[in-house]
């Protein structure tokens, strides 16, 4: 429930204060009795929204017995069950039902009716109710819970309209995330698309020369004298480096070649297995500790493993990058939702919050010997998968990578 102080004055203050005052000055009985229990009703009904202790349940039913009280003792000084206030009782009801619904509305009517009815115990002696008036009080008596039923059916009704109205905002803001987050995939799809063309076309320009520059390298170890060590140094130069930009080439091609997904049902704990094997034996090796805590509720299900190795690999490998000396890198699994997550947690410097949209694309790196296609060629294995993958990173350190794979027990499934 709401408890924050409402607005000091509305509209409908003023409402109220001008009905009050007016029935005070031009009612029935212009007694200063009667327009003082007026003002008094008047006043409780302007602070009913003020008071946040008169919107709690015990505060609601106070200002209920306050304004029947206030209203009886009207009654009593204005010809009792015959004055022309009855109507005043409506305020309680109304409220009590507005606060607390078709309980509320129940328990007010019955309350208001006994209370109404009650005056004819306090007829004067030997006076009795003419039978042309009997009509007449039944008609006030059924006046209280026909109104109160129709203001409670049209709060009802606003409420459902309020409400259908809340889930259709909420719906649209879910649609309006879901069609940024498509738009954000859809450039960077096109963004991957020309980078891989340019990278492929490149790649293949670079693959001759680099052939005939190591074929050249080994004729000349061949043809130095072994006398001529500088010579020969020069040359195994040449071709350790022909290998390494070679290398860099196959990662450009890896990037650009469309990828063959082979879905097989496999244990993602071994697939996961494996790439940790694989980091753990890097040379030279990363001085950090790697902990797994896989779900023991993830059964085999459809998806390339030699693709998803290498996605974990190179998660992996970047959180044993990105950890200090000693440091941990943790690897968990769950299940949630029709998908399984793969994490990897690392408690290194984390990632700049200008950086993160930017990591996923092909060329994009903080690494000063980085080439950027590591995360590119992950976030591309991913999406191949029908998968996602998201980053969260603190202020105060540390980076969790989340992988997102579609739980396929068959391959009709997420297709």
């Amino acid at each position: 429930m709401d408890l924050k102080p409402a607005r000091f004055v509305r509209v409908q203050d003023i409402v109220w204060i001008l009905l009050f005052v007016a029935l005070a000055i031009f009612g029935p009985d212009p007694s200063p009795v009667a327009a003082t229990v007026l003002i008094g009703l008047g006043v409780i009904q302007v602070l009913d929204p003020k008071v946040p202790f008169l919107r709690t349940t015990a505060g609601v039913i106070v200002s209920f017995v306050i304004k029947l009280c206030f209203w009886y003792v009207l009654m009593g000084f204005t010809d009792g069950i015959a004055s022309s206030y009855y109507w005043v009782l409506l305020l309680p009801v109304v409220s009590l039902a507005t606060a607390r619904g078709l309980i509320g509305l129940v328990v007010a009517t019955l309350v208001a009716s006994g209370a109404y009815l009650s005056f004819i115990l306090f007829l004067p002696q030997g006076s009795f109710i003419d039978p042309s008036e009997w009509p007449v009080i039944i008609l006030r008596t059924a006046s209280f819970p026909i109104i109160g039923f129709l203001v409670y059916e049209l709060l009802e009704a606003n409420r459902i309209a309020a409400r259908k109205a809340e889930m259709a905002a909420e719906q649209l803001a879910e649609a309006n995330r879901n069609l940024r987050e498509a738009e954000a995939v859809v450039r960077r799809t096109e963004r991957l698309a020309a980078l891989g063309q340019l990278s492929a076309g490149l790649a293949h320009e670079l693959r001759n020369p680099l052939g005939t520059i190591r074929t050249s390298s080994e004729m000349l170890i061949k043809s130095v004298d072994k006398e001529n060590e500088v010579a020969r140094e020069m040359a195994g130069f040449i071709s350790s480096e022909v290998d390494r930009t070679n290398s860099l080439v196959t990662r450009f091609l890896d990037f650009a070649r469309p990828l063959a997904v082979r879905l097989e049902k496999s244990d993602i704990t071994q697939v996961i297995d494996k790439a940790v094997a694989d980091v753990e034996n890097h040379r030279p090796p990363y001085d950090v500790t790697i902990h797994k805590n896989y779900s023991p509720d993830i059964p085999p299900f459809f998806l390339d493993g030699q693709l998803m190795e290498s996605v974990v690999y190179n998660l992996l490998l970047n959180a044993a990058q990105a950890s200090p000396p000693k440091g941990m890198v943790t690897v968990k699994t769950r299940q949630v939702n029709g998908t399984v997550e793969i994490a990897v947690i690392d408690r290194g410097p984390g990632i700049d919050l200008k950086n993160r949209e930017s990591i996923f694309n092909p060329f994009f790196t903080t690494k000063a010997s980085g080439v950027g296609l590591g995360l590119a060629i992950v976030s591309k294995i991913v999406d191949e998968h029908g998968g996602s993958i998201a980053v969260e990173s603190e202020p105060v350190g540390g980076c969790v990578f989340r992988v997102y794979l579609p739980f396929r027990e068959s391959l009709g499934e997420g297709h």
